[in-house]
């Protein structure tokens, strides 16, 4: 059945499986990210290759809301720099979203490939976002996850497009957004401080991006011992809350001022009076011929491996411990509940009022059965440690660990606060619970996952009961007709 045909919130309309496997030869799962599996499809009747990516309902109010609003957007849009929805399926247990398939590689990977490389090649790759960005802006679509992650090559022909991918954070703008998302690095002071924003943060990112591309460094990065995740997240937060990087010796000293001006004024602090996108494809170094042709790959290579290999930035992706969190039974996060009381304490807000804690009651979320085997202190409701050291939403509201290095809005909307009013998104490593004692605002800090990739230990999910599915069959239901 065409994409076009399928009605998200008809229960009449359901697919059946065998629908999927008429059409489609789906190959063995080749990635597993934060709400779903990723496999690559072949069509029967054209034999073209697709991706698949497979959303199980089972897993949650918030995987199944993440696949409709990916299925939403991409249906609104079209544009050679986004990947293109192709076919949805939607049956009583899972969403099949299929894509086109980008057959090249990371934009890094084909950094490191390349014998020459200059500004030309970092304002090609600069523009081509740039103009996607603009697009989706003009739809009044914000993004919210733009990062070197999701850009790749389409092939691996030499003058291959970059296309834009994952798009479950993306959000249409009604309104400016309040809760925090992202993956923090990437992540603009607004968001950082808890203030309403809209399209400027994708701007952001893109300004971040290509202080990276042009340098081989991050923007907001020091050195610090490799546990030292708690200092790391707190000087993270205060510099991109400050606008605090510099164009540093040795690694800019042979990139134009052109350059160093258009990450200026994407990396505007103000969002008000930060370049938009369209502006930005208008500015000289992307448009005009201000970009150099100086080969400066020996320098940015060398930074690159250096910054990017660490776990802090480009770990493998573990993300077993989390489908056994979204997927353990409800029932036995009922039964601990008792065991963590919630706590009613108020945390400083951004502007320096107080935010209510999340969690005001004892939650059954399997996610603070989860964050107890893994040393978090569910009683406040902080973020609980992750495979990865993202965030995703938990049942009570609460910040989850998600497993692409992104952070996703909790389920009811809210905001989960940090101590000194500030978004609560974790670095490469999972957010340590606030401490209620503490008399003085501190960023959110961080520290080692304590999993391993094999998942909590006693945290294997059990066999679902007749009990335990019914309610998640009710539970789909009440989300399907909202």
């Amino acid at each position: 059945m065409p994409f076009g045909c399928v009605t998200l919130g008809d229960k009449k309309n359901y697919n059946q499986p065998s629908e999927v496997t008429d059409r489609y030869d789906l190959g063995q799962v080749i990635k597993t990210e934060e709400f779903c599996e990723i496999f690559r499809a072949k069509d029967k009747s054209t034999g073209k290759l697709h991706t698949c990516k497979k959303f199980q309902k089972r897993d949650g109010r918030k995987v199944r809301k993440a696949a409709k609003n990916e299925i939403g957007i991409l249906k609104m849009v079209k544009h050679p720099n986004i990947l293109q929805l192709v076919d949805v399926f939607v049956t009583r247990k899972e969403y099949f979203i299929f894509l086109e398939l980008a057959t090249g590689r990371e934009v890094f990977d084909w950094i490191l490939d390349q014998g020459y490389y200059s500004e030309r090649d970092t304002s090609n790759v600069v523009r081509q976002v740039l103009e996607a960005v603009a697009y989706l802006h003009s739809l009044k679509i914000v993004h919210r996850n733009l990062k070197l992650e999701n850009l790749v090559y389409y092939n691996r022909l030499k003058n291959s497009k970059i296309v834009i991918s994952d798009f479950h954070l993306a959000k249409l703008e009604s309104g400016l957004i309040k809760e925090p998302c992202g993956t923090p690095e990437y992540l603009a002071p607004e968001v950082v401080g808890r203030q309403r924003y809209g399209r400027p943060v994708d701007c952001w990112a893109i300004g971040v991006i290509m202080y990276i591309l042009l340098s081989g460094n991050p923007p907001f990065y020091e050195e610090v011992e490799e546990d030292d995740y708690e200092n790391h997240d707190k000087n993270l937060f205060r510099k991109i809350l400050a606008g605090d990087y510099e164009f540093d010796s040795p690694y800019w000293d042979d990139i134009s001022q052109a350059a160093k001006d258009l990450v200026t004024r994407l990396m505007e602090v103000e969002q008000d009076q930060r370049i938009t996108a369209e502006e930005a494809i208008s500015h000289e170094w992307i448009s005009g011929n201000a970009a150099s042709d100086k080969n400066i790959k020996d320098g940015v290579c060398a930074q690159i491996e250096k910054n990017f290999a660490r776990a802090k930035w480009k770990k493998a992706v573990r993300v077993t411990t989390l489908m056994k969190r979204l997927r353990a039974p409800e029932q036995s996060s009922a039964a601990a509940a008792p065991s963590a009381p919630a706590t009613d304490t108020a945390v400083p807000g951004a502007a320096g009022g107080a935010a209510p804690a999340l969690g005001g009651s004892a939650s059954a979320a399997t996610a603070g059965d989860a964050a107890k085997s893994d040393g978090a202190v569910p009683a406040d409701r902080s973020a609980t440690p992750a495979t990865d050291g993202s965030a995703t939403p938990a049942t009570d509201g609460s910040a989850t660990p998600a497993t692409d290095g992104s952070i996703t809005p909790a389920t009811d909307g809210s905001a989960t606060p940090a101590t000194d009013g500030r978004a609560t998104p974790a670095t490469e490593e999972s957010t340590v619970p606030t401490s209620q004692s503490s008399a003085t605002p501190e960023p959110a800090s961080a520290q080692p996952d304590s999993t391993a990739s094999g998942g909590a230990a006693g945290q294997a999910p059990a066999a679902s009961t007749g009990g335990e599915a019914a309610g998640s069959a009710a539970e789909s239901r009440r989300e399907d007709a909202s």
